[in-house]
């Protein structure tokens, strides 16, 4: 199985996107803003859970979190940053690094309160029964 998360919304303080499984548009994104300059280390444009991970392609895997309890989707090995998870979330305040899904998104970047967690419940199922994925992250 393959995702691919497309950053479609740059704004002053947060990213929107759509994100893709297998080719077919599943959900929306929201991430902190984008801050990456390309071929520069990590650690000179990162402003601690104000920034959006850099653009690549990162192993996804389930794990416990003691924030987010099991089954966690976690992306490995991403660059300057660490536990990086999908989950749910409405707001940037949500987010501190990492990428908030959900079903329905408003014009300011909110994701919409009850469709978040029925998002993560289902990719989180398409997640364990591919036994592990690939994210593709490109702005």
């Amino acid at each position: 199985m393959e995702l691919v998360l497309k950053r479609t919304r740059f704004r002053d303080t947060i990213t929107t996107g759509q994100l893709y499984v297998d080719g077919q548009f599943f959900c929306f994104t929201l991430e902190d803003k984008v801050r990456e300059v390309p071929n520069v280390p990590v650690e000179t444009w990162k402003i601690h859970g104000e920034t959006a991970i850099p653009s690549g392609i990162y192993e996804v895997f389930l794990e416990n979190s003691p924030k987010f309890g099991p089954d966690t989707m976690t992306l490995r090995d991403v660059p300057g940053f660490s536990k990086i998870r999908i989950h749910s979330g409405n707001t940037q305040d949500d987010t501190e690094g990492c990428i908030i899904i959900g079903y329905r998104v408003i014009e300011n970047g909110i994701i919409v309160p009850g469709t978040t967690r029925p998002a993560v419940t289902d990719l989180k199922r398409l997640v364990r029964s591919s036994n592990g994925c690939k994210i593709k992250i490109f702005n």
